[in-house]
Order: structure tokens, then sequence, then C-alpha cells
């Protein structure tokens, strides 16, 4: 199984950008997808999850203006990032918990992650 990030960049303050994470591989069921970002020297902090049921949480910070969505037929998540600010700078990953088609056995996958930065 592998999960596949895209769409990070460089966006002024305000602008907006769409993230995207698709899993590949033997895969049975994917339960709840997470979104976390990373900046040097600090955690990894959670910015959103969605589950299968397509229920939503968001870190304070980013409510409001980040918003999470699955394609349950494309294993693919999706975070819409809007009014964006440069404290959103960071490496954002993906993650997905997923059952293995082949031994069913759930385990939690993580995509590259993808860089955003966002200018004054």
């Amino acid at each position: 199984v592998q999960l596949q990030a895209s769409g990070g960049g460089l966006v002024q303050a305000g602008g907006s950008l769409r993230l995207s994470c698709a899993a590949s591989g033997s895969i049975a069921k994917i339960n709840n997808w997470g979104w976390y970002r990373q900046t040097p020297g600090k955690e990894r902090e959670l910015v959103a999850t969605i589950t299968s049921t397509g229920r939503t949480n968001y870190a304070n910070s980013v409510k409001g203006r980040l918003t999470a969505s699955r394609d349950s037929a494309k294993n693919t998540a999706y975070l819409q990032m809007n009014n964006l600010k440069p404290d959103d700078t960071a490496v954002y990953y993906c993650n997905a918990q997923i059952i293995d088609s082949k031994t069913f056995y759930d385990n939690f996958y993580w995509g590259q992650g993808t860089q955003v930065t966002v200018s004054s």
C-alpha cells in the first residue's frame, strides 16, 4: 500500500490550495484519513481528520479555513485550504488507516509529504 500526496505549492496569503492524497495497492477498505503538518524543529501537528462516514474534525487553528473530504471510490482524500496564512507554511502529510485486502489487518500509512508555502 502506498499513499501519494500532491497539490502543495507557493501561494500568497489569502489564497487557496487543494491537497490530494491517493492510496494504491492491496486495499480492502480505508477507515480514517488524517492530515498533519510539520515545520522544522517542531512536532508533527494534526490538522484534520475524516472518518469512513465522512465525519470531520479540525485543529482550532484551521477551523473555518480548511476542509477535509474523501472520495472512497477513488481511495483519495482531499484537503481544501482557503484563506491561507503564513503560519500555515509547513510540509503537509496524509495518513490513512487501511485494511489490507490480502491480510485483512489494518495499518496506518503515511504519504511522502507536500510543501505548502504561504507568503505574506
